[in-house]
């Protein structure tokens, strides 16, 4: 058989991801938050997009030739660094200052219009974060060179918690100094508000608090060095271990509870924004279920048919014409795939509401099983488009706000023949119900929690029913009786 090279030609079918169709997939998944951080980039790097409530189009720079406004616009993209205009007045100012002042820019009148007023004000409501509070104090209670540059380190590596994160030996080395320099002014830390800040463990975070207070007796060192049997609520070897009374020892208790475990959070870091629904759901005259989606957090952009209009009227060069024709494609694409978007977050959304209607009337306890594969074959759809969809999506409803994922559960099966099966989300529920409803002389095992599951149609192994238990938070059965039998004894 000879073996030489020869020529085929074949046929076959791929999909090709352009551009476009990643920036799709992108913007699907995208949070409320994410979306509108992405169009307000967008919308600064094409002249073409503009929202759809700002305004008349191209009122605010009459005065500029479109010509100009082209030019300007791709010099911006191809150097993201440069911004428009070169008097002094026109650029974009620092942020705060060392001293926590806002730079503000030049005035001819020696004030500042509203808008200025607004940025001002915000500024100084930022909250300080911990990091800031520590560098200044840091600045008062060290005066050497060295001992600030060892604190400032330190500081750099302290979580948000509070708690130091870094190595102390690890410090020394990088620093070219010994470990004990690095201890003394890590303890200098330690001193400084809020207390039990700079601690590197829960147990010398709450030793601080405790010193500070002149609590940190031989008995309160001793409980806090077994924080396992804290934990545990096991109050007779806590007893045993600190040699004291049971009454102390709940005392003790009560004095270490009432510790801050993380002092830092008491200092700004992330912003938190708050949750906004993206689909609404409220009940229609006629007792069906109403879906639309929040007018109120759809982006609106436009294509801005009027600047078009007169850039194409003047005179432009090729790479003006090129960089023309890329922003008109971009922003139509862009329109067209947030219009898609919205289209596809409703779709799946009727579909979870459909599958879910006994949820919504009756509660957590008819909360059906339901899978991605379910609502992508009703809605004729791929998996991992129903999975983008209900990514950073929330929907509001009679029951609460949840988010799209909340609605899909695993399914456990039931006991008798041909019954529905039941959701994960349910059982857990149940469980805790259960538990909430127990009395003191009467804690429930696991065991017998799997006997009354069963006895309601509900086929469940005792681990899974530790697993939810443990996940819910919910101490075992020996820690509850504890617990509930201390709290009958007379104080």
């Amino acid at each position: 058989m000879a073996v030489g090279p020869k020529l085929e030609l074949r046929q076959s079918q791929g999909l090709v991801m352009t551009p476009q169709l990643q920036q799709a997939i992108k913007l699907l998944q995208m949070s409320n938050i994410e979306l509108q951080a992405f169009l307000e980039s967008e919308i600064e790097r094409n002249p073409l997009l503009e929202r759809e409530d700002g305004g008349e189009p191209g009122s605010a720079n009459e005065t500029d030739s479109a010509s100009e406004q082209v030019e300007d616009a791709r010099e911006t993209q191809d150097n993201p660094g440069t911004e428009r205009g070169d008097s002094e007045e026109a650029r974009t100012y620092a942020g705060p200052t060392d001293s926590g002042w806002l730079s503000l820019p030049p005035s001819s009148g020696g004030s500042f219009d509203a808008s200025d007023d607004q940025d001002f004000s915000q500024r100084l409501a930022r909250e300080t974060t911990l990091h800031e509070h520590l560098t200044q104090q840091l600045h008062l209670a060290l005066q050497d060179a060295r001992d600030r540059l060892i604190g400032g380190l330190l500081i750099g590596m302290v979580d948000e918690a509070g708690y130091m994160t870094g190595d102390v030996g690890a410090v020394a080395q990088t620093l070219g100094t010994s470990e004990s320099d690095v201890e003394r002014v890590l303890k200098i830390l330690q001193s400084f508000e809020p207390v039990g800040i700079c601690a590197r463990s829960l147990k010398e975070c709450l030793a601080l608090q405790l010193t500070e207070a002149g609590r940190l007796d031989p008995a309160m060192a001793a409980c806090i060095d077994r924080l396992d049997l804290l934990a545990k609520r096991d109050y007779a070897a806590l007893q045993k271990a600190c040699g004291v009374s049971l009454e102390d020892v709940k005392d003790m208790v009560k004095e270490v509870k009432a510790l801050n475990p993380k002092p830092g959070n008491a200092f700004g870091s992330l912003v938190v924004q708050t949750m906004v629904p993206d689909v609404i759901v409220r009940t229609a005259p006629d007792e069906t279920w109403l879906v639309e989606l929040n007018s109120d957090n759809l982006p609106k952009v436009l294509v801005n048919q009027q600047y078009l209009a007169k850039v194409s009227r003047g005179g432009q060069s090729e790479d003006d014409k090129v960089y023309l024709n890329e922003c008109l494609a971009n922003a139509q694409w862009l329109v067209k795939s947030l219009d898609q978007r919205a289209r596809t977050i409703l779709k799946v959304a009727r579909e979870i509401v459909r599958q879910q209607d006994a949820f919504l009337i009756e509660g957590v306890t008819k909360l059906r099983p339901l899978n991605l594969r379910t609502v992508a074959d009703a809605i004729s759809m791929h998996e991992s488009t129903v999975s983008r969809v209900t990514s950073n999506k929330f929907m509001a409803t009679p029951r609460g706000t949840f988010e799209l994922k909340y609605f899909f559960t695993t399914a456990i099966a039931a006991i008798g023949e041909g019954e529905d099966h039941h959701s994960a989300e349910a059982v857990r529920h149940r469980i805790r119900e259960m538990i909430d409803g127990e009395e003191a002389g009467a804690i429930l095992s696991d065991d017998q929690i799997v006997e009354r599951l069963k006895g309601e149609g509900i086929e469940l192994a005792r681990r899974t029913v530790a697993k939810y238990r443990e996940a819910m938070g919910i101490p075992s059965s020996v820690q509850r009786r504890r617990e509930k039998q201390l709290r009958m004894e007379p104080s």
